[in-house]
């Protein structure tokens, strides 16, 4: 248990019997009325984001994430495995917890699993990731119709905008939280 004067951004809150993950939240003292604190919470499972308030000092109850660090390993049928780096044990991961995550892993990438309870929440990647353009049209010079930039697969199978310059074989630079392109790696 912990009060909503201790809330901290990333901290998981337990409501009713469900994961909320504290992505913002503000501490506000009124001239006239009580204190209380306005929060912006995401479900730790749905990822559906809800905007909350908060009495200053209500006792709230926190859940207790694991956070590991392991590595991809492989795809085993509609299971991504994964291995903790310090026990070398293995864990699999249905497609639907990893969800767009599967987009920008690559075998023996490093990431951040949390767990609840034994059970696994989430997968969290690095800000960015470092992959190969495996086929993109050539650009033509002059072809501005689309803004400068033209259509790419990645190696995992994602599909992003990137440069007219760039060719197949290309090592980008990917933003794992919007799919967006970076620049060249």
């Amino acid at each position: 248990m912990a009060t909503t004067n201790d809330l901290k951004n990333g901290m998981v809150l337990n409501l009713e019997g469900q994961l909320w993950s504290v992505v913002e939240f503000q501490h506000v003292k009124p001239g006239k009325g009580p204190a209380f604190v306005r929060t912006k919470l995401k479900n730790v499972l749905s990822g559906k984001t809800v905007d909350k308030t908060f009495n200053a000092g209500l006792k709230v109850e926190t859940a207790t994430v694991d956070k590991r660090d392991m590595q991809y390993s492989y795809l085993d049928g509609d299971l991504f495995v994964f291995m903790d780096t310090t026990t070398w044990e293995q864990t699999n991961v249905t497609a639907d917890v990893v969800g767009d995550a599967a987009d920008f892993l690559l075998e023996g990438q490093d990431v951040v699993v949390a767990f609840h309870e034994g059970t696994v929440l989430y997968v969290e990647l690095p800000a960015s990731v470092v992959l190969e353009i495996s086929h993109t049209e050539p650009g033509l010079q002059g072809d501005r119709s689309s803004g400068g930039t033209k259509p790419a697969t990645l190696e995992t199978g994602r599909e992003i905008q990137v440069p007219l310059f760039l060719e197949q074989g290309t090592k980008v630079k990917v933003d794992t939280r919007s799919g967006d392109y970076l620049g060249r790696a």
